[in-house]
């Protein structure tokens, strides 16, 4: 069977690092062009400054790959939906819950696949851990995501604007795993958000969460984005039997109780590519929001405390 064209609209740091060289090894999905306002081409491939450029020159494309700031996401979405194209959305989707609501019902009023992904959702470890909370419920959840903007997101201004989400862009892969595992619907109860005095958006985050359960499990988050010592992507679990989960390194590795039981090189985009080859097939869209919420809900919530300026 021959493989679907798909075009990258947004050719910064993640499609470079992760949707161009997946999509070349891809069994389902080849690159047909880019769209960078900044001409960036890969390979040969053609290379479009605007969206509109590529949907006139090359019509048989049907399949986009969004992977901009997502401060444009919402027109960019639906000018492909207008175009009769299938979508593959990068996180954070939109910086607002109305803006995503808005493409869900787009999507299903123009008869299009979207597909929103969380990439770190798409671990093996993740899912023998939701396996075991389903089984074994909660007692309490800390999350740790700690790492440098200046290696992640190096010279990127827009990620301290309103709408770049800030720590929160890293840490809402954090929530994607936490509202994947929890067996309940979780809440922000609070939140304490620091941001540099000289921008927009927030460098640490602190957050309590809470839920209707009994039990009433202590649920706390922290992200930091000043982290220069290694990354740490850590979910610890406690369970009401009394056992210790931790999904490490962004939700590759899986310990119980100290001991690895999981272990595994990251594949998330290459089965983000898979997923999507699925949903096509099935011609059946998949969104979920809940990690956009909870970001939603801590900015909503949080205490603003300003802190020293950030330089690059």
């Amino acid at each position: 069977m021959a493989k679907r064209k798909i075009a990258i609209i947004g050719v910064g740091k993640i499609a470079v690092d992760q949707h161009l060289p997946v999509i070349d090894k891809s069994p389902d999905f080849e690159v047909a062009a880019t769209v960078s306002g900044r001409m960036i081409q890969h390979r040969d491939l053609p290379v479009f400054k605007t969206p509109a450029e590529l949907y006139k020159a090359l019509p048989r494309v049907k399949l986009v790959a969004i992977c901009t700031p997502p401060g444009v996401r919402h027109a960019y979405v639906r000018e492909a939906l207008d175009a009769g194209k299938d979508v593959l959305m990068e996180k954070p989707p939109t910086p607002t819950i109305s803006e995503l609501d808005d493409l869900v019902a787009y999507a299903k009023k123009k008869k299009r696949i979207l597909f929103q992904t969380w990439h770190s959702r798409y671990n093996e470890a993740v899912d023998a851990a939701k396996k075991m909370v389903k089984t074994d419920g909660v007692a309490s959840v800390r999350i740790d995501w700690r790492e440098s903007v200046r290696k992640w997101h190096p010279g990127q201004d827009w990620v301290w604007e309103p709408g770049g989400f800030g720590v929160c862009d890293p840490g809402i892969n954090a929530l994607s795993i936490f509202t994947k595992v929890m067996p309940f619907p979780v809440f922000v109860e609070k939140a304490d958000l620091k941001f540099p005095s000289n921008r927009q958006t927030p460098v640490d985050v602190e957050i309590k969460f809470k839920s209707s359960e009994s039990n009433q499990p202590e649920m706390t988050a922290g992200f930091n984005w000043l982290e220069e010592s290694g990354e740490i992507w850590t979910i610890r679990i406690v369970t009401k039997r009394g056992d210790e989960l931790k999904l490490e390194k962004g939700g590759t590795v899986l310990r119980v109780n100290g001991a690895v039981i999981i272990e595994n090189p990251s594949q998330e985009y290459e089965k983000i590519y898979e997923h999507f080859a699925k949903l096509l097939k099935k011609e059946k869209s998949e969104i979920d929001g809940s990690p956009l919420r909870l970001v939603a809900d801590a900015f909503l919530l949080g205490a603003r405390q300003n802190v020293e300026d950030f330089h690059w």
